[in-house]
């Protein structure tokens, strides 16, 4: 019986306001205040409201029987908290249902597990209080950011208590396997993995507006159809994807919530098919085979979106250098600063990369060029280490 994982990331940055040479030493409010609150309220409207009545309209109809996982970032948490109190009630009330897991990241949406394990183990645990405090919820799944995924990762989440760990189903990972089944971390014997079937994933995340595409428009029976074929050659189909795909990325005029609408009926009409949570399935099936990944991997391929130039390499060493004096002054404010302006957008709005279809990064950036967000960056990461100096001389 073939099971159908949706796993939605939720996640929004802290945007920074723009911040000049002159303002190093005078102003210490980095954050784009108005901009993130005008972010978060509009995403909340487009996608967050509108779709999360929707999957808890699916699971009452379905009685139980639709079933998905969230990931959501500490960034977005605190900001739905302060800009949007009804979409994070939202989100408690699916948590209500029984019918929805919520799975544990980096609380901060950073790179920590490319630099420090310590930092790595805090980020993590803080987002684990969250889940608690928030859904009620001891997560045992672990989506890393952007799916950063290596032997390293795996096992670092499996010494804090994770039964299974997320990471992007890559055709040059798994050579002539499946992504449809679940596997298991190599030198992890207590911890299973659990990859993304890419191309299924996107036909909903980003194909599915697309009018150029050869399958639009995309109809939910059609879909479920493509799932069908999947029978015989794999367990589980894990369909992972941005949430503000639906509504915000994609527009109601697009369809995409009445694609969803009619989805499970068209997938439950097939009775070897259900829905489970990323837990649930990992508990259902065994682990095929072992999968080694010695270096990182990402739901990009390789770290080039985040780590592909000068500038963004500068910029992440210039961060990491600060580690020694945040943990020697363990100041609450200070540190929570410095775990800000370590979410992976910083780094991404830096890119220079061209994809195939001559679309550069970065995307959705709120900066003129990637040279713009380097130096604003840089300049905040300045005025910090300035008032990390000035307080460890006191």
């Amino acid at each position: 019986m073939p099971s159908v994982c949706f796993t939605f990331e939720v996640h929004q940055p802290c945007r920074l306001r723009p911040y000049g040479f002159f303002d190093m030493g005078a102003k210490n409010d980095y954050e784009d205040v108005e901009l993130n609150r005008s972010i978060i309220r509009k995403v909340a409207q487009t996608c967050y409201l509108p779709m999360n009545a929707l999957l808890l309209e699916l699971i009452e109809r379905h009685q139980g029987r639709f079933r998905v996982s969230f990931s959501l970032s500490g960034t977005v948490i605190e900001q739905l908290e302060t800009y949007a109190p009804e979409a994070l009630e939202s989100f408690k009330a699916l948590a209500r249902t029984g019918c929805v897991e919520f799975l544990d990241e980096t609380d901060n949406h950073g790179l920590s597990c490319l630099f420090s394990e310590e930092e790595f183990r805090a980020t993590v645990r803080r987002h684990r209080e969250r889940m608690h405090e928030l859904f009620g919820q001891h997560p045992r799944a672990f989506r890393n950011t952007e799916l950063i995924y290596s032997n390293d990762v795996a096992r670092m989440a499996e010494d804090m208590g994770y039964a299974v760990i997320l990471a992007e189903g890559a055709a040059d990972v798994l050579d002539w396997r499946s992504p449809h089944f679940v596997y298991r971390p190599e030198g992890c014997p207590g911890m299973k993995l659990m990859l993304t079937s890419p191309s299924l994933s996107a036909d909903i995340a980003s194909r599915f507006s697309d009018r150029s595409w050869a399958a639009y428009p995309l109809m939910a029976e059609t879909y479920a159809h493509w799932l069908r074929s999947v029978k015989g050659n794999g367990e589980v189909i894990n369909l992972s994807m941005n949430y503000e795909s639906f509504g915000e990325h994609q527009g109601a005029e697009t369809g995409i919530f009445e694609f969803m609408h009619a989805l499970p009926d068209q997938i439950l009409s097939d009775p070897e098919f259900d829905f489970l949570t990323v837990s649930e399935a990992v508990d259902r099936y065994g682990a095929y085979a072992a999968l080694d990944v010695p270096y990182p991997m990402s739901r990009a391929g390789d770290l080039a979106p985040w780590l592909g130039n000068d500038m963004q390499k500068d910029a992440f060493r210039a961060l990491c250098e600060c580690q020694g004096l945040v943990d020697y002054l363990n100041d609450e404010e200070l540190t929570g600063i410095w775990r800000k302006l370590q979410t992976s957008d910083h780094l991404y709005y830096m890119g220079t990369i061209r994809t195939s279809d001559g679309n550069a990064y970065p995307a959705l950036s709120p900066y003129g060029t990637p040279l713009e967000a380097y130096t604003n960056f840089m300049n905040i990461l300045a005025d910090l280490r300035i008032r990390l100096v000035a307080k460890s001389n006191q």
